[in-house]
C-alpha cells in the first residue's frame, strides 16, 4: 500500500497504462501545457508528447466525437471534460453516437473510451457549473457510469474503464482531488457493479456514492456516539448497479436511507430505492428514506449553496425518521 492523493492515484493509473498500452492517448480542454485544471494531467505532455496528449479546442462536441471515432478505430482515449456540465453540449456525441455503436454494429465496432472529470457541485460555482449528472447519464444503456469516493477506487476503476470494451462516464469531484488514501501497488483493478461496505452496521443501511459517501460515513460516525450503528454501502458504480449488496445489508438492518448529490426527481436514489423495495419489501420495518439536494438551481450565495447540498445534519435526522 502507498498513501496517495485522489489526484495522485489517477495520475498514476494514466501513466502505467500509457505505458502499458501505445493505444492510450489523452484529449481534453489544457490538460497538456496548462497541465489541467485540477492538475490530474501534470507532466504528462512532457513525458508522452503532444501526439498522446491532446490539448483541444474549447468545443466539447468536436473532442469527445473525435474520441468517439478514434475509439472505433481501435484507439484507447481519455478524455477530460473541465466539469461535467460542459460534457451537456457533446450529449448528441455521447448518447446517439458512444453508447449504440456497438449495438448498431451487432458488437462489431466497440468505442472503448472514457470520458472523466469533476461531477456534482464545487464551491460558489453557481448553476451552469454544479448539477450532478449521474441520473442522466445512467440512464442510457451502452454507458457505464462509475462514481469513486477514495483514491484507491479511483485508481482500481479508472483501470478497468482504460481496459474496457464500453464508452465510460467516469464521475469524480472536485471536492476529493485532494483527500489521502491507501492505494494498493501494483495493477489494483475495482470490477464494475461490485459495491463496497464501507462500515457495518445493524441498525440501519446508508446507501452512497461519490463525495457524498464521506458525508454519509461522518453521518455515520455522529449516530455511532448515540448508539445507532449504521451499515454505509460504496456503490462504487451507477450503471451497473449492485444492488444485490445493498439488499444484503437491508435484509439485516430492515431499514434503509439513500444519499445522493443531485435533485430528487427521478435521481438515482429513487432508482436505489426502488430496488431496495422490489427485493426487500417484506423485510423493512419503515420507509426507506431519501437525502438529496433541494430542488432549486444551485445559488451562488455560499449560504445558499450551503442550504442546497445534503449535509451530515440532513443525513442524522432521515436516519432518526426511519428507527424512530
Amino acid at each position: 500500500m502507498s498513501q496517495q492523493t485522489y489526484r495522485e492515484a489517477l495520475r498514476a493509473v494514466l501513466i502505467q497504462e500509457m505505458d502499458r498500452d501505445p493505444r492510450v492517448l489523452l484529449l481534453g480542454e489544457d490538460i497538456g501545457v496548462y497541465e489541467g485544471t485540477f492538475r490530474v494531467t501534470e507532466g504528462l505532455l512532457k513525458r508522452y508528447g503532444p501526439r498522446r496528449v491532446v490539448d483541444t479546442p474549447i468545443s466539447e462536441l468536436g473532442f469527445i466525437g473525435c474520441g468517439i471515432g478514434m475509439a472505433m478505430l481501435g484507439l484507447r482515449p481519455v478524455l477530460e471534460v473541465m466539469t461535467w456540465n460542459f460534457s451537456l453540449g457533446a450529449a448528441d456525441q455521447i448518447i446517439q453516437n458512444a453508447a449504440k455503436v456497438r449495438y448498431f454494429s451487432g458488437g462489431q465496432i466497440s468505442v472503448p473510451m472514457v470520458i472523466r472529470g469533476p461531477n456534482g457541485s464545487g464551491v460558489q460555482l453557481s448553476a451552469q457549473h454544479s448539477q450532478s449528472l449521474e441520473s442522466f447519464y445512467g440512464h442510457f444503456p451502452g454507458l457505464r457510469v462509475v462514481s469513486p469516493a477514495t483514491p484507491a477506487d479511483a485508481a482500481g476503476l479508472l483501470r478497468t474503464a482504460i481496459r474496457g470494451e464500453d464508452p465510460v462516464i467516469f464521475l469524480e469531484s472536485a471536492a476529493l482531488y485532494g483527500i489521502k488514501g491507501e492505494v494498493p501497488d501494483g495493477e489494483h483493478v475495482v470490477p464494475f457493479g461490485a459495491a463496497s461496505v464501507a462500515r457495518p452496521g445493524d441498525d440501519v443501511t446508508l446507501v452512497a456514492y461519490g463525495r457524498m459517501l464521506h458525508v454519509t460515513l461522518a453521518a455515520a460516525a455522529a449516530l455511532a456516539r448515540d448508539g445507532v450503528e449504521c451499515a454505509v454501502i460504496d456503490l462504487r458504480s451507477l450503471r451497473p448497479l449492485d444492488l444485490e449488496t445493498v439488499a444484503a445489508s437491508v435484509a439485516r438492518t430492515h431499514r434503509a436511507v439513500v444519499v445522493q448529490e443531485g435533485w430528487p426527481l427521478f435521481g438515482a436514489a429513487a432508482e436505489i430505492a426502488a430496488g431496495i423495495y422490489e427485493r426487500c419489501f417484506d423485510l423493512l420495518d419503515a420507509p426507506v428514506e431519501r437525502v438529496a439536494a433541494k430542488d432549486v438551481p444551485m445559488p451562488y450565495a455560499r449560504n445558499l449553496e450551503l442550504l442546497a447540498v445534503p449535509d451530515e445534519r440532513a443525513i442524522v435526522e432521515a436516519v432518526r425518521r426511519t428507527v424512530a
